[in-house]
């Protein structure tokens, strides 16, 4: 089943309009195509307790894997603040890290300005030499 990227980039778009970023005013938006054709999405959360605040791509993941998501075809993130017209966010380390938990090093990663203007990686090529389950099993 080939991705619909611009799909998957919309659905991001319009999960970074529930982002609460009051203090970096960094709005990010994420949609996870599961194996199922079913896509997860997520914004972060801010809180004043910085450490305690949640990125957009891990919000969504969280919610697959909550609802028993175990694999994962594609990632769409998009993000910026507002006067940043060519803002493509990319995830965090944290958010690498938790991707590669669930996620195989050939996830398609789409790193979003809009439908258009985008650049696809893979989780691999984000988190070359990756530590995950396999290590500690």
């Amino acid at each position: 089943m080939k991705v619909d990227e611009q799909a998957l980039i919309r659905a991001a778009l319009a999960a970074r309009n529930n982002a609460y970023a009051p203090y970096s005013g960094f709005r990010v938006g994420a949609a996870l195509l599961a194996e199922d054709g079913t896509i997860y999405t997520g914004c972060n959360v801010e809180c004043a307790s910085f450490s305690a605040t949640n990125c957009a791509e891990r919000t969504a993941l969280f919610k697959a894997v909550s609802e028993g998501r175990r694999s994962f075809r594609a990632l769409a993130v998009v993000g910026g603040k507002e006067d940043w017209a060519d803002a493509q966010p990319s995830p965090c380390g944290v958010c690498r890290q938790a991707l590669y938990e669930f996620c195989q090093e050939d996830l398609l990663v789409l790193l979003a300005r809009d439908e258009e203007h985008f650049t696809r990686c893979t989780l691999g090529q984000l988190l070359p030499l990756g530590f995950g389950p396999e290590k500690v099993r």
